[in-house]
C-alpha cells in the first residue's frame, strides 16, 4: 500500500482531496492535530489538492513527528535520507527512523536495519542491523523477513545458519515477495537449508519470474533440462495453484 493511501488520501489526480477537505486538514493541523498535520504534509508532498511543495511537506510532517506520530517520523527520516525539502543528512534520517522504529513502526525498523548495514548516519553494525530486521520480520514484514534471512545466510550480525535463513526466506516468499521467492528457489537448487528439490525450485523461480525477474527465467530454462516431464508438470501445477499467505 502506498504511503499516501495510509493517511487516507488517494494518489490519483482525479481523486485528490477537495478544497474543503484541504481546509479541514489545515484547520485541524493548525490546532495541533498530529494526524491532520501528517495528512497535510502528504498533500504538499504529492501535490494533491495543493501545489507540490517539499518545504511545506517537511514543515507539516515535522510538526506531527515532534508530537511523536511514528508514521510522520518515518517520513521525516525519508526526507532527510534523500534530501527532499531539507538538506540531505544521514544522521538526522537515522535519528527519526529510530524514534519511529522504537514505537514499532515496521517500515522504520526495516530502514534502520539498512542504515546499520550500510553505516550511513550511524556506525556500521551488523548486529544492530539484524536486530531491527528481526523486529520488522516478527511483525510479518516480508522485506524484513528476507533481509533477516540474508543475515543468517551470510552470518552477518547473527550466527551463520542456512536452515534459519531458508525459514525466513520462505516466510517472505509465501507472502509473494519476489526477491525471496528467487532466493528460496536457489536454496532448493543448491540444497542450502533445505533438501534439494527441483520441483520446489522450479515453482519458486516461476513465481519470481512472473514478477519480472529475468535471471529466474534463465535458471528455469537450465533447471528444466535436468527434470523429467512429470516433474515439470507437477511444478507447473503447484505454481498455478499457489496463493500468497498473509501473516
Amino acid at each position: 500500500m502506498c504511503l499516501l493511501c495510509l493517511c487516507g488520501l488517494n494518489t490519483n489526480a482525479a481523486d485528490a482531496p477537495t478544497a474543503e477537505k484541504i481546509a479541514e486538514y489545515r484547520n485541524a493541523a493548525e490546532q495541533g492535530e498530529a494526524n491532520a498535520q501528517y495528512s497535510l504534509g502528504f498533500c504538499y508532498m504529492k501535490g494533491a489538492g495543493v501545489p507540490k511543495d517539499d518545504i511545506q511537506a517537511v514543515k507539516w510532517c515535522r510538526k506531527a513527528a515532534e508530537q511523536g506520530l511514528s508514521k510522520a517520523q518515518t517520513k521525516l527520516g525519508l526526507f532527510y535520507e534523500f534530501g527532499e525539502g531539507v538538506t540531505k543528512n544521514s544522521a538526522e534520517a537515522a535519528k527519526w527512523y529510530r524514534k519511529a522504529a522504537e514505537q514499532g513502526e515496521v517500515n522504520a525498523q526495516g530502514k534502520l536495519g539498512y542504515i546499520y548495514i550500510k553505516g550511513e548516519g550511524v556506525p556500521k553494525d551488523a548486529v544492530e542491523a539484524a536486530k531491527w530486521f528481526r523486529k520488522a520480520a516478527e511483525q510479518g514484514n516480508a522485506i524484513g523477513q528476507s533481509q533477516l534471512g540474508l543475515c543468517y545466510a551470510d552470518g552477518e550480525g547473527v550466527a551463520k545458519d542456512k536452515v534459519e535463513a531458508a525459514r525466513w526466506f520462505r516466510k517472505a516468499a509465501e507472502q509473494g515477495y519476489a526477491k525471496a521467492q528467487f532466493i528460496l528457489g536457489g536454496c532448493y537448487i543448491k540444497g542450502e537449508g533445505v533438501s534439494k528439490d527441483a520441483v520446489e525450485s522450479y515453482m519458486w523461480l516461476s513465481l519470481s519470474s512472473a514478477a519480472g525477474d529475468a535471471i529466474a527465467v534463465k535458471l528455469i530454462e537450465v533447471l528444466a533440462k535436468e527434470m523429467t516431464a512429470a516433474q515439470i508438470a507437477e511444478a507447473e501445477r503447484k505454481t498455478h495453484l499457489w496463493k500468497p499467505k498473509k501473516e
